[in-house]
């Protein structure tokens, strides 16, 4: 059985996923991590964990093959819930999830749990390691200190600058509840003062040619241009905007090939950018990144991938479990 940690409202990605499964005649399971809550019963021990889920379907963790870790969402908390319990409801139902999952961590998951958390949290080490492999980064600085941005701004960033928050800000690729990458230039930047509130990256403006969305799977690349050259992000841009299927540089998949590797991820949504100067510059890679736009307009089989990468790992360890019984 393959677990898939997602959340209630998740729908297309992951029903594409569930059609390739069921036509393998692989079980699934399906875990709505907003509904890890007293919507279910959970017993986890040390080495094993049992779950009810609210429609009353059991999964045991040793009948658990594989993990694909696609979404986790904030635990849904009940109404009826008095406000003064609501912080030690949240922080002991997230142990409970964090223990939960942590049980699972000798199996193949399409990306090792703690190897996804350190990358997905660390926007700057991404940075690093990319560099580190060959691919160009923009001058990239993280503070909230008005004056050490106010310098960075004017030393690096020839007049106009873009600033967005480190963590992940959307629910979705079509700009629900998305907090636009803000652009700053000599207007706007006497309004910088406030950011000791809420620190942000901020990085030089560059002129594109048009964007990037490269979905990697274990060494094979599935990538989509989107025409967007004059606004920040496209994603919250008003126009006639779509994708295009792209045919990445053989040296640019082999930087990112290593930088993945170094990563220890099967599976990331990276965003490069071509810019008009005529280079690739890396911005970041998302473990849990959207790509059902580029499944849907470009027919990449992205989601059919992901499940053959678990399938073919399945077999590897439980080979490899075969084998090390064998020795002994």
């Amino acid at each position: 059985m393959i677990l898939c940690i997602t959340h209630s409202h998740d729908f297309y990605n992951i029903d594409i996923f569930f059609d390739y499964l069921k036509e393998k005649n692989i079980p699934y399971f399906r875990l709505n991590s907003d509904h890890l809550n007293h919507l279910q019963k959970i017993d986890v021990n040390e080495n094993s964990f049992e779950l009810t889920d609210e429609s009353g379907s059991k999964i045991h963790s040793k009948d658990i093959k594989a993990v694909w870790h696609r979404k986790s969402w904030r635990i849904n908390i009940p109404e009826e819930l008095d406000e003064n319990y609501e912080r030690i409801f949240l922080k002991e139902y997230a142990a409970l999830r964090e223990n939960l999952m942590s049980t699972l961590e000798h199996i193949p998951w399409i990306n090792p749990f703690e190897s996804e958390k350190k990358i997905d949290r660390n926007k700057m080490l991404q940075l690093k390691i990319a560099k580190k492999h060959n691919l160009i980064i923009p001058k990239t600085l993280f503070s909230n200190d008005e004056e050490k941005i106010t310098t960075f701004f004017h030393q690096h960033c020839n007049g106009k600058a873009v600033a967005k928050l480190h963590g992940v800000i959307t629910k979705s690729m079509n700009g629900e509840n998305f907090l636009s990458t803000t652009v700053i230039d000599e207007n706007n930047l006497e309004f910088i003062a406030d950011i000791a509130y809420c620190p942000m990256i901020f990085q030089p403006y560059i002129n594109k040619e048009y964007e990037l969305r490269i979905v990697y799977i274990d060494g094979e690349f599935f990538t989509g241009k989107i025409n967007n050259s004059e606004n920040p992000d496209w994603r919250i841009a008003h126009g006639n905007f779509f994708w295009s299927e792209y045919d990445l540089p053989e040296h640019i998949k082999a930087s990112l090939t290593a930088m993945m590797k170094e990563m220890d991820l099967y599976l990331g949504a990276i965003d490069m950018i071509k810019g008009r100067d005529g280079k690739y510059y890396f911005l970041e890679v998302n473990p849990q990144g959207e790509w059902g736009m580029l499944q849907k307009e470009l027919n990449f089989p992205i989601a059919q991938r992901i499940a053959d990468n678990l399938i073919k790992r399945i077999h590897t360890h439980e080979q490899n479990l075969n084998y090390n019984a064998y020795k002994r």
